[in-house]
Formats: structure tokens, sequence, C-alpha cells
């Protein structure tokens, strides 16, 4: 669907997307041709928290169920030509400039576009009962000027900062265990003859050459392994909150006023 005075307050803070169907920002306002009254620009809010606005023209462009598609990639949008969007109106220069960046033909002859009132539908450029007062840097205003001040946002982002590994390897360690040995050692026993072994001693030769042979045991260490669990390794996260000092620049309007009688004052 096409844009049109009747569809502005439907468009006005809508998400932008870009011919290939990336997302560039949302419409923060629209700026009627001073003649036609026709919706010619749009300002898209981009970078971190929408704090920047760019011109993006509305021919070709469609309103959707998701929002404005604009036949323009997201870096053709952001590279755009800086116009102070506050101005509430393009001169014949601004506009012939996006144009230029947008590759599409301008004349001299064409008109101012200003922004849209969105409370009246009529453009920021057209001439109107001034009797309320007029802000010449924008639209129509009553007898008092609105001073505007950026503030800092400061918000937050989830990125990764770093990465944790849980690895398991083997190591080889010398261990030193005391394990208890016995051995056999031989000791030569002498027993007198009496009643009892008399018979024991008597049994055999008077005289003769004998040997008797004892085999010796002896216990030696031997190491052996065996894998027992000894515990369980997990890895976890905690959060840990820290604070952090941002910086930036803001921009304050000042309001300064002069009379007749050679009196300034600035606010």
């Amino acid at each position: 669907m096409s844009i049109d005075q009747n569809n502005i307050n439907d468009v006005i803070g809508r998400t932008v997307y870009g011919s290939d169907g990336d997302k560039i920002g949302e419409v923060g306002q629209v700026y009627l041709d001073d003649e036609t009254g026709r919706p010619e620009w749009a300002t898209v809010r981009t970078g971190l928290f929408g704090t920047k606005e760019s011109f993006v023209p509305l021919a070709q462009s469609s309103q959707t169920d998701d929002g404005l598609t604009v036949p323009y990639d997201k870096s053709t949008v952001k590279d755009a030509p800086r116009v102070d969007a506050d101005q509430g109106h393009l001169s014949q220069s601004e506009e012939a400039e996006l144009y230029r960046h947008y590759g599409l033909e301008y004349s001299e002859s064409q008109s101012d576009t200003g922004y849209a009132d969105t409370t009246t539908g009529t453009s920021g450029g057209v001439d109107v009962d001034r009797s309320a007062g007029h802000d010449t840097s924008g639209p129509d205003t009553d007898d008092a000027m609105t001073r505007s001040e950026e503030r800092l946002v400061a918000g937050t982002r989830t990125e990764e900062a770093g990465r944790a590994r849980l690895r398991k390897y083997v190591v080889t360690e010398q261990e030193q265990v005391s394990v208890p040995v016995s051995r056999e050692e031989v000791r030569l026993e002498r027993e007198p003859i009496t009643d009892a072994n008399r018979g024991a001693a008597l049994d055999g030769p008077d005289i003769s050459e004998e040997e008797h042979e004892v085999t010796l045991r002896a216990e030696r260490p031997v190491v052996d392994t065996e894998a027992v669990p000894v515990e369980r390794v997990r890895l976890g996260k905690e959060t840990v909150t820290d604070e952090e000092r941002v910086q930036g620049e803001v921009r304050k309007e000042q309001i300064e006023f002069d009379d007749a009688g050679g009196r300034t004052d600035r606010r």
C-alpha cells in the first residue's frame, strides 16, 4: 500500500525494512511536499538507541503489515547526507543533495518540503495564521518556545566475552607405598640325645657322610594399578555485576532574546 496523507499516522513509529529485507530503523517523521501535500520524505531513526535520523524518499515505498519497505539497502539509508530532522523543513539545497545521494533526478523548480503535522495533516512549510506565534526554524507554535536538550540514555547489550573449556588429560606421577614382605631364613637347631630321639639317632650307619637340604622362600613386592573414581567436575556460570562509566556528546538548545533597547539575554 502506498503512502498518502490519509495513512501518515499509521507509518510513524513503524519499522523500516530495506530492499534486502534487513531492518533499518523506525519512522520518526514524515515530510510533505509544500505544493502537492503528498508525503515525500520520511526520517528513519538509526544508530544505538535510535539517536540518529536519516532521510529516505517515500517514492516507490510501500506500507505492509510489518512496517514500511523502502527500495534501498540499510547502508544507503544510513549513509544519507546528514540533515537536521528537528528543523521541520528541507531547503532546496538539502533536498537536492538527498536526491543526488539516492540517484534521483532533481530540478531547481521543485518546491521545498516540510514535515507533516500529524494532528492536522498539513505540511510544516504551508503558510498558516501566524497570530499565535511562528517559529521560523520549524512548525507553527503557540506563544511559547520549547527548549529541548539531549540526555544520555545508557543501556546494555549482551555479547560474547570469552569461553571456558573443561578438558581432561592424563599425567604420570611417582608414588611410594610401604609393603610388608616376609622371607624364610635358615636356622641351625641342635638337640641333645634323649630317650625320645635315641632311636632316630641310632637309625643308620655309625659313621657316614650325609647332606640335608631345605628350600627357603621369600616374598617380593609387586606393583599394579586400578582406576577408581575420586570426584565429579563440571562447569558452572555465575553473573557478576560491575559498574562502568560511559560518556557521550549531547546537544542542548539555548534561547536568547533581544529587544529594541538592545538588551540581550541568554538562557
